[in-house]
């Protein structure tokens, strides 16, 4: 098992390396998700660490964490004009997408329902297996969502914004006082673990991000993570999209993996419709818009905000918001409509 996970890194690693040597856009996210993508499509075995993936993803819920000021936290409350329309994409995708799985493609209820919801890949599988959906095939769904977001994304913000996506996310490690390092990595590994206690969704990312906060609004703490943590999140998150693929089928792929390639169509229409929509009537920038309202990974878009110096205001508010009304509505539907779905 020692020697996947080693070989899952190494070949990442490389991936990464010849993204920077070419100079290509995002070399420490783009880099490791198409070398392991590839080697997980050739057969090879890929292992992630969990434990260490989760624990990567705290770096990002301290580096918004680190943002919130008072006035932050008042600028929240003038975003009703977009948050609103949150829990409307949300039906929306529900309405569109599990008749598109359940009718076109043949997946039983709870997989469509699940494979549908925009939410957190790990709570969606976890619901979904305990509705006794296909954990495998919403997988494979939910990965490809990702994959394609995260590729489109970037494309759409370098050619119509012009947005630099090779600037660091942060200031270099060695810039930032070792007390505020000590700090941040207190909140982030103390912030998870409480979360992951008590049960709160995105533990990894949620909880750092609360206690960071407090520590930010109380003046303990006034620096981000160095852009060399980001990067080594942006590592790890890659290596944990291209695992998904391991041991795929031709089956698979001929429906799972078709199956998400179509959705994620739905889903970027959807997404303009509203992005447009904001932007007929001035509620909000455009750029912030795409990444506030896209439903990709909520933590690879928040390093793709942090890294083309976005709103993180706006952004992070509007996918809190999506990931509690996917968390919050999937039970409820699951038993409203568990009577009434068909295989």
């Amino acid at each position: 098992m020692a020697r996947y996970h080693l070989a899952t890194f190494v070949i990442g690693l490389v991936g990464a390396l010849v993204f920077l040597f070419v100079n290509a856009p995002l070399p420490w996210l783009f880099g490791p998700m198409v070398s392991c993508l590839i080697a997980a499509l050739l057969g090879v075995q890929l292992r992630a660490v969990k434990p260490l993936n989760e624990a990567m993803r705290t770096i990002l819920g301290v580096a918004v964490g680190a943002t919130v000021t008072v006035a932050f936290l008042q600028d929240i409350v003038g975003l009703w004009s977009t948050l609103i329309l949150v829990p409307m994409m949300v039906f929306l995708i529900g309405l569109i997408g599990v008749p598109y799985f359940q009718r076109l493609w043949g997946y039983d209820w709870a997989t469509s329902y699940y494979a549908a919801m925009p939410g957190g890949l790990q709570d969606m599988l976890t619901f979904g297996e305990e509705a006794g959906g296909n954990v495998r095939a919403m997988s494979l769904i939910h990965a490809t969502r990702v994959l394609v977001i995260i590729i489109a994304l970037p494309v759409l913000l370098r050619v119509v914004w012009q947005a630099d996506l090779s600037k660091p996310p942060g200031a270099a490690a060695g810039s930032i006082p070792i007390d505020q390092v000590g700090i941040m990595i207190v909140c982030g590994l103390v912030g998870w673990q409480v979360a992951k206690r008590v049960g709160m969704f995105g533990a990894s990312i949620l909880g750092p991000l609360v206690l960071t906060a407090m520590a930010a609004l109380s003046g303990v703490l006034d620096h981000r993570p160095p852009a060399e943590a980001v990067w080594m999140a942006q590592f790890f998150i890659a290596i944990t999209i291209g695992v998904k693929y391991v041991n795929i089928t031709g089956a698979e792929i001929r429906k799972d993996v078709l199956a998400g390639l179509g959705f994620c169509v739905i889903l970027i229409i959807l997404t303009l419709i509203f992005v447009e929509f904001v932007h007929y009537f001035d509620l909000a920038p455009p750029m912030e818009s795409v990444l506030a309202l896209a439903p990709g990974g909520q933590a690879e878009l928040v390093v793709l905000a942090l890294i083309v110096g976005a709103d993180m205001t706006f952004v992070v508010a509007h996918h809190l918001l999506r990931i509690f009304v996917v968390i919050l509505g999937a039970p409820i539907f699951s038993r409203l409509f568990k009577p009434h779905q068909t295989d």
